[in-house]
């Protein structure tokens, strides 16, 4: 704890002090809860993403087999070309908001190539989309969690350190200038009482 000033000007400066913690604290907490609302919704999109590409990845084991057919399907075939996001606010932390991806599927022979082959690509293009969401979610949820972590720290602060510190200040600058007050309408007395002895 810093050392503090006896005085009347330190006291009106605690006061204030206190009187900012409590008015910022509530906006504190508020914000806290609404991080952890974020935070937990993020991770519901997270495990909905993984739960529908899991599901894409049981339709795609019927498809192992055609996949391994020489030549038919390779990663050049399908490429992504731009990946669109805007910029998103929650609770004053700027977050990535997935719009979308663009594809460029390279030209194939219709008559030579199975028929499989323009269902494989959509059911890719699903499982790249995926992906890229939930890379798109967990960026957003790593950014909530710092400020959320930010945002404790500074409850917790207020909370623990600045308004108990605060409340001992001034507790201890108002029994010192009481004990002034007190001291100095003590020595009043005392004078007074050796003017009036004097005088008789």
């Amino acid at each position: 704890m810093a050392k503090i000033k006896l005085t009347k000007n330190e006291l009106k400066k605690q006061k204030d002090s206190l009187k900012m913690y409590r008015r910022y604290l509530p906006t504190l907490m508020l914000k806290k809860q609404q991080l952890q609302g974020e935070i937990r919704i993020t991770e519901l999109r997270i495990e909905e993403l993984h739960a529908e590409k899991n599901r894409l990845d049981e339709t795609f084991k019927n498809w192992v087999g055609v996949f391994a057919e020489k030549g038919i399907f390779t990663p050049k075939i399908l490429k992504i070309t731009s990946l669109r996001t805007s910029q998103g606010n929650i609770a004053g932390v700027s977050i990535p908001i997935f719009e979308g991806a663009e594809f460029s599927v390279a030209p194939y022979d219709l008559a030579r190539t199975p028929p499989w082959l323009d269902t494989a690509v959509e059911k890719m293009k699903q499982v790249i989309l995926l992906d890229l969401e939930a890379q798109i979610v967990e960026e957003q949820r790593k950014r909530l969690d710092h400020e959320l972590r930010v945002t404790t720290q500074r409850v917790n602060l207020f909370e623990k350190i600045k308004i108990p510190e605060t409340r001992g200040s001034i507790k201890k600058i108002q029994v010192y200038l009481g004990d002034q007050q007190t001291s100095a309408v003590v020595r009043g007395k005392i004078a007074k009482s050796g003017l009036v002895k004097a005088a008789q």
